[in-house]
């Protein structure tokens, strides 16, 4: 029997796909929650004042806006222009000075070496040609430059609803997938070739509901993947996959009272380009 040759995926094809995934819902609902790992990775980050700083995709600007609290000359980018203009309004109630531009974190619109620091905040780790970013990344920091990222791990229980997901509505074949960018085995392969130094902590961020019940239908509306997964389902596939998340959501449930305590592991990645 001939053996079956699996084509390569049609990347160009995915990231289309994957703009108007997350231009669906409203992600920067989400990103109001976990405005808190922006500001750790920046903190960690340690970048000084004055300092010339990337944003890759931004969203709606936590880790950008972050950044500029710091007094830092920051440039976010992304490629959901309805997300940046979010983070313009975001920045100009908060009298910061953000520039905000459209791009893709693949192909970045900037000369080498022309950020002191670039950061991503569960971000970058949902590019479909995760070496070309990777190589992005480390072409426009300059030379002993910080690379800072937060990226969910594989075992989180973020990692396990975006399983619960393609389970209902499969991922392209042949994609990576994103949870790699939270391991550390595949972080040095990404990037070890261009730092000098790697640091890759584990960090768990607490999402808070009042019933698992609310934390679906939250997901639901804002989240792209979760807003999308359901628009491709019938009526029984969506209420198998509201009833999956709630047990998802359930399972992870840190006991703490009546409400809902879901912890959710990433790693924060700090990284110094290579002279």
């Amino acid at each position: 029997m001939d053996a079956v040759v699996q084509s390569a995926p049609d990347l160009a094809s995915l990231k289309h796909g994957q703009q108007r995934i997350w231009a669906s819902g409203d992600y920067a609902a989400v990103a109001a929650r976990i405005q808190l790992i922006a500001e750790r990775l920046i903190d960690v980050a340690d970048i000084p004042a004055g300092s010339s700083v990337l944003d890759v995709a931004t969203g709606s600007g936590n880790a950008a806006i972050a950044a500029a609290r710091s007094d830092c000359a920051v440039t976010g980018i992304d490629y959901v222009p309805s997300l940046l203009e979010r983070a313009r309004a975001r920045a100009a109630a908060e009298g910061l000075d953000v520039q905000f531009s459209e791009g893709d974190a693949e192909s970045l619109p900037f000369d080498d070496g022309s950020f002191d620091a670039v950061v991503s905040v569960l971000g970058v780790m949902f590019t479909p040609d995760q070496e070309r970013a990777a190589s992005e990344l480390l072409r426009v920091v300059r030379p002993g430059g910080t690379i800072a990222l937060a990226n969910w791990t594989p075992s989180s229980f973020v990692g396990e609803m975006l399983r619960t997901v393609g389970r209902r509505v499969p991922p392209p074949a042949g994609v990576r997938s994103p949870l790699e960018w939270g391991t550390e085995p595949r972080l040095a392969k990404l990037l070890g070739g261009g730092v000098s130094e790697l640091t890759v902590r584990e960090r768990q961020f607490v999402f808070r509901f009042r019933s698992a019940e609310t934390f679906v239908a939250f997901f639901r509306a804002h989240y792209g993947p979760v807003h999308t997964a359901f628009a491709k389902l019938d009526e029984d596939g969506q209420a198998g996959l509201e009833r999956e998340l709630a047990e998802v959501a359930t399972r992870h449930h840190r006991p703490a009272g009546a409400s809902l305590a879901i912890p959710s592991d990433y790693v924060e990645v700090i990284a110094t380009r290579r002279g």
